[in-house]
């Protein structure tokens, strides 16, 4: 079987796993977010919390439960990182540096899982569970409560209320994550995943050294780290290391992890809203962008340039043989498209177009399908801002499932698109600009350019993964990105939620000859034009200097 055949093949076995799991996983989420019911367990936690579940609260009330619980998080986990040296189970680790410690805290609460240390070299048994895959779990919840939240700013009316941020969080991760990723884990420990809490033991002497292995709790943290679109590895070969990765099956199987929830939470949306046909057309664009890119990258990828490429049947520099251009090709796009930032090859070794690919499948603000809960809610973002430009052109207020879209939400909307490419473009002209940075770069020239773009491109839209070659562990990068990371998540929250609560508050109005459909191909075609226009127009510059300009001297 040709390499072309096979990775073409793996696409569609793995697109018809998402069809099936598509309609009861979103059914089964509409259910656990509608449901007035509180099961017991989750009784104990919130009494445990101190939190009433049955309080409504309005966008304001929400927002602040985000950011403080948030802020919780990076606080409990940045002083377990500073402990370490004292706590048991940490493999003889020494504690973490305080800047490194900063970007790891801040790195795992946004749902980001950026990582400037050897997993394998720097984090003990109790950081690895009781902080980094706690965070893996509540993390990827709260970006799902934030997205429950603007699907109820459309499906309610005359209302405030978006429910209770605190209910929201619990029965995402009591109802749908612990559930998946048992089943999950499963999997993984049946197909060579490790999962033991063993120590640092010597698997081999050669001339000047040894080889060291430590174990791990890796196929538990492994599911979720996929499935709550987190990213960070046990390990620093991440989902390239045959601890967390052994087979061409387990990579499939963790790419269909990466995408299930996002998929699923399009039939979520449909549902709560009362038009399962609303679910489709998102999903129908997030799956456009997403095959398009995916044959994107398997195009530049297996081009026969030169003889070493033509002997190897593609660009296999980077890439595991086990896996091959097709798998990798389907992992780097799915991983770049979503917030996940786990990878089974390392993007600096891509063609210099297929680098630019991962670069730009994080500036469209990872939306198709993206994380869970941030590609939900990026994508009605830029529904709204679609049917804005449609009302530009024939001259009539917009709407979008029965509410107008005024200035209030388009500002909201206007608002969140704004901010990633600010945080992006304005930190890697710093990086740029001073004397210091620059020397993290292992290359130069356009290359060069690239790491620093993609860094910067990748910790601002909460991805976490890395272009490989930039040395990120210095003061600069530690704080930089971390800040990155943290405002690239919650300030974009901030407009949402705040779009959420407008529209809430809204008396639906009915629909009329003029209203746009957005259940239609047409619409699906409008918002597949607005998300490309306006992140070229955005980012086109930066990805001129850096991947462009190299794939094209190439």
């Amino acid at each position: 079987m040709s390499p072309v055949l096979a990775g073409v093949l793996q696409m569609l076995a793995l697109m018809a796993a998402l069809a099936l799991a598509h309609a009861p996983l979103g059914n089964y989420m509409a259910r656990v977010y509608s449901s007035p019911r509180h099961l017991r367990v989750e009784k104990w936690i919130y009494k445990g919390i101190g939190a009433d579940p049955d309080t409504r609260m309005r966008w304001i009330a929400y927002l602040r439960g985000v950011l403080a619980f948030s802020l919780a998080g990076v606080l409990f986990l940045y002083l377990l990182q500073r402990l370490q040296g004292v706590l048991p189970g940490s493999l003889g680790f020494a504690s973490i540096d305080p800047d490194q410690a900063f970007n790891t805290a801040a790195s795992f609460v946004a749902n980001t899982n950026w990582q400037s240390y050897y997993g394998e070299q720097a984090m003990g048994h109790v950081v690895q569970t009781a902080g980094l895959a706690v965070q893996n779990f509540v993390s990827a919840a709260v970006g799902i409560a934030v997205a429950i939240a603007l699907v109820r700013g459309f499906a309610r009316s005359r209302t405030g209320e978006l429910g209770n941020f605190w209910a929201d969080l619990v029965r995402g991760v009591v109802r749908v994550l612990v559930p998946l990723a048992a089943v999950g884990a499963v999997v993984l420990v049946a197909c060579g995943v490790i999962q033991n809490f063993s120590g640092i033991h010597e698997v081999g002497q050669f001339s000047g050294g040894s080889q060291q292995w430590n174990g791990g709790a890796v196929a538990s943290q492994e599911v979720i780290k996929e499935l709550g679109t987190n990213g960070g590895g046990y390990f620093n070969a991440n989902s390239a290391h045959p601890f967390e990765n052994p087979t061409p099956f387990t990579n499939l199987f963790e790419i269909f992890l990466i995408l299930l929830i996002p998929v699923a939470l399009t039939r979520t949306f449909g549902v709560m809203v009362g038009s399962v046909r609303q679910g489709y057309a998102i999903l129908a664009t997030m799956a456009t962008i997403w095959a398009g890119f995916v044959a994107l990258m398997m195009w530049t990828e297996f081009a026969h340039h030169g003889p070493a490429l033509q002997a190897a049947g593609g660009a296999m520099e980077g890439k595991e043989l086990r896996f091959g251009i097709g798998g990798s090709s389907l992992f780097a796009v799915s991983t770049t498209l979503t917030s996940t930032g786990a990878v089974d090859s390392f993007h600096s070794s891509f063609t210099g177009l297929g680098g630019g690919i991962t670069m730009l499948g994080m500036m469209l603000g990872e939306i198709a399908p993206g994380g869970v809960g941030s590609g939900l809610y990026g994508m009605l973002i830029m529904a709204v801002i679609a049917v804005f430009i449609a009302g530009l052109m024939v001259g009539r207020t917009p709407e979008y499932l029965g509410k107008k879209i005024g200035s209030r939400e388009i500002k909201f909307a206007a608002c969140y698109i704004l901010v990633t490419p600010t945080l992006v473009l304005v930190f890697t002209a710093a990086a740029m600009a001073l004397p210091t940075p620059g020397d993290s770069m292992t290359n130069t020239g356009a290359h060069g350019f690239s790491e620093i773009l993609y860094a910067y491109t990748s910790a601002s839209n909460n991805n976490g993964s890395a272009f490989a070659g930039l040395n990120a562990d210095t003061q600069w990068f530690n704080t930089t990105l971390g800040l990155a990371m943290l405002l690239g998540r919650f300030l974009p929250m901030v407009f949402v939620l705040a779009l959420a609560g407008s529209l809430a508050g809204q008396q639906p109005v009915p629909a009329t000859a003029g209203t746009l459909r957005t259940e239609k191909p047409l619409f699906t075609g409008l918002l597949v034009g607005a998300i490309l226009i306006i992140t070229g127009l955005t980012y086109f510059p930066a990805l001129a200097l850096g991947p462009l300009a190299e794939g094209l001297a190439a």
